[in-house]
């Protein structure tokens, strides 16, 4: 399939910033795959305290960034529904690897693969890549769940 914008992006997810960690997706077929881009630059907030001098992405937020694609699968798959009446949620991490540092000026091209999804559970073959060299790969489970009612305010 074609690109997605983050314009599309923003309306599949309910992350926003300084969460939303997916810029762009390049290419995905439904119930299959999804490959998308996080550009990494020094503006990112968790670089001010890791590490000041030593700049580093720290290796949660490239899992989340992995799990925020497999998110954008489930609702391209339509496993989830896409009126923003469902969330998937982050359910599980089994065999995470980290391979290489991610650093300012970095373009994190992130994949998920859709292994299988059955009674609003999905699971994802996922890892993330710099220039080639593979940064993270991890096998991820997500929770589909309908969004609570807002609870009345107290008066």
């Amino acid at each position: 399939m074609s690109e997605l914008d983050i314009g599309i992006i923003q309306r599949l997810l309910p992350h926003r910033y300084p969460m939303l960690l997916v810029d762009r997706v390049l290419d995905w077929e439904a119930g299959k795959f999804v490959r998308g881009v996080k550009n990494v630059t020094i503006n990112e907030p968790f670089f001010q305290g890791h590490f000041p001098s030593y700049p580093v992405m720290p290796g949660v937020l490239v899992i989340e960034a992995m799990a925020q694609v497999a998110g954008l699968l489930t609702m391209l798959s339509d496993v989830a529904r896409r009126d923003g009446s469902q969330l998937v949620l982050f359910a599980g991490i089994d065999e995470a690897r980290f391979k290489r540092q991610v650093v300012p000026g970095d373009t994190l091209l992130l994949e998920a693969h859709l292994e299988r999804a059955v009674r609003g559970i999905g699971r994802f073959r996922t890892k993330a890549m710099v220039g080639g060299e593979l940064v993270c790969e991890a096998k991820l489970l997500a929770a589909i769940r309908d969004v609570p009612p807002t609870a009345p305010l107290p008066v």
